[in-house]
Order: C-alpha cells, then structure tokens, then sequence
C-alpha cells in the first residue's frame, strides 16, 4: 500500500515547512489527492494518523484529505469532460491509469467526439493545499 509511503511524505514536507515558516504548532494541514491516483481516502487518512510524528507541533494538527475530481479537454472538439462521462473501466486500465496517467488515452476516448486526443487538466498527483499553524509572538 503506498498510502503509507504518500502519508510518510505529506509529514515529512508538513514538518519542514513548519520548520521554514517558523511554526511552534500545526493547526491543520489540507491534502489535495487526484481521482487518477486511485487511493482509498479511507487508507490514507488512517495512514496518515499513523505515520503522525511524535513532534509537539503536529499534536493537535486537524488533517483533511480532499480528493480532486478527474477533469479532461479533448484538443480535438474542445469539449470538457469527466472521468465517470468515459465509462466504466476494468481493474487493469484503473491501475495503468493509476500509475502512468497519460496512459489514459489507450482506455479513454473523448465522449463528445471519440478522439482518444485529450489533456488531462485536472485530478492527478498528491499534494499539500495548505499548511496553518501558529508562531511565537514577535
């Protein structure tokens, strides 16, 4: 399971940035997940209380995990569209898909046009929306 690996991660990059900016708390720390990356939002919040570190400025960190929808443009027609517009697709193409997003393309056509021509715009990759926390008085 790489959730645990991704949650390892986020507190690794939560900690030095908190270290950077000066922190003495993590207030909450907001988690941006890509339907494409296909994790179980479940899994990975139940990781990242894990792998939570023994440092005081995470104690009382709030974590929130947002999963942000797959979007497409097809550069054929232009038209915009969704991953459940594509249809249903079988364990293998999820993993392919999962791992290498660009392979999109050899499971997914345009559903305005058929055109297998297509960026993906949005919902890949993990990554930390923001980071609040709180600093000594100046």
């Amino acid at each position: 399971m790489h959730e645990f690996a991704l949650a390892e991660s986020v507190v690794r990059a939560t900690l030095q940035t908190a270290e950077s900016e000066g922190m003495t708390a993590v207030t909450r720390v907001v988690v941006q997940v890509g339907e494409l990356q296909q994790i179980k939002k479940d899994v990975f919040e139940f990781a990242l209380k894990q792998v939570h570190s023994d440092d005081p400025r995470l104690a009382d960190t709030v974590l929130v995990v947002e999963i942000v929808p797959a979007r497409f443009s097809c550069r054929v027609c232009e038209h915009g569209f969704t991953l459940a517009e594509t249809g249903e697709h079988d364990a293998d193409a999820k993993e392919a898909i999962h791992f290498v997003p660009e392979l999109a393309h050899a499971f997914m056509r345009c559903p305005a046009c058929g055109s297998p021509d297509f960026e993906v715009a949005e919902g890949r990759g993990v990554g930390i929306a923001s980071i609040e926390g709180e600093r000594p008085d100046a």
